[in-house]
């Protein structure tokens, strides 16, 4: 029988803005850009967006530690519950930050490895004593996953590169849901999969954020994904925010004025 602890659960969310999992203050992409302050709690789903090269992805990767701001801190609830800087990205990841870069073939999956090595990477600290690897344990976990995500795979010792785009961004989700994030950080999730796998990723992605209480950012280029999964919106434009538009507030007329500079009437 899977481990409870595996499962999706329903639980009592507080108002988001009251727990704040993931803090950024003061940051600043550019010398002369405006600084962003930023915060996302339990249960938020929040995007970012604008035009290419406007901020949005120098943004996420400053989130996750993998990029360094002129200016500002970020900081990070942790496993323990207290707050610790994130300034690089494998210790903040060992706290519980999640990432989920766009370009999978290249920065996500190892293609020469195995569907399960590649699931199993990032949680094998974690599963790990004296030494010695817990296999048994970790195939379990990937087993779990594979029916939650709905993955398709000859065999977990297949190559990753012998699965679809959509299978394979499925085992990375999986990899770090395997070690139970704080917070997770994505970038465009959903990138070259066929609709029946962005819909089923929709739904998993909102199960996280509603059941588990895991706080989403989602950097997307589609203005429709981020208008049926955010609860709100920040649109970038020139190395700064220059709206943020909340669930009332979000069209695609006001996203598109935003990227642009400008207000929708």
């Amino acid at each position: 029988m899977t481990n409870k602890k595996f499962m999706f659960r329903k639980q009592t969310l507080p108002d988001p803005r009251d727990e704040p999992l993931l803090t950024a203050r003061g940051i600043r992409l550019a010398p002369a850009a405006a600084p962003i302050d930023f915060a996302v709690g339990k249960g938020e789903i929040v995007g970012l967006a604008g035009l290419e090269g406007h901020g949005q992805d120098a943004f996420i990767q400053v989130l996750c530690g993998l990029h360094r701001p002129q200016a500002g801190r970020v900081e990070l609830v942790g496993k323990d519950d207290r707050s610790v800087p994130v300034t690089d990205f494998a210790k903040a990841a060992a706290q519980g930050l999640a990432y989920l870069p766009r370009d999978r073939r290249t920065t996500g999956v190892f293609g020469g490895l195995s569907v399960f090595d590649n699931f199993a990477i990032a949680a094998l600290p974690d599963h790990a004593r004296l030494g010695v690897v817990a296999r048994t344990g970790l195939k379990a976990k990937l087993a779990h996953f594979t029916r939650e995500l709905s993955m398709v795979y000859g065999s977990p010792d297949a190559s990753i590169g012998t699965l679809s785009g959509g299978n394979q961004q499925k085992v990375l989700l999986a990899r770090w849901l395997a070690r139970e994030p704080r917070v997770m950080l994505m970038n465009d999730p959903t990138r070259g999969v066929d609709l029946g796998t962005r819909m089923k990723l929709y739904e998993v992605f909102r199960r996280l954020a509603a059941d588990q209480g895991i706080p989403l950012v989602v950097l997307s280029t589609e203005i429709e994904e981020i208008l049926q999964l955010c609860h709100r919106v920040l649109v970038f434009r020139e190395q700064a925010v220059f709206a943020e538009l909340d669930r009332t507030s979000m069209t695609m007329d006001r996203v598109i004025a935003a990227m642009f500079g400008q207000e929708a009437a």
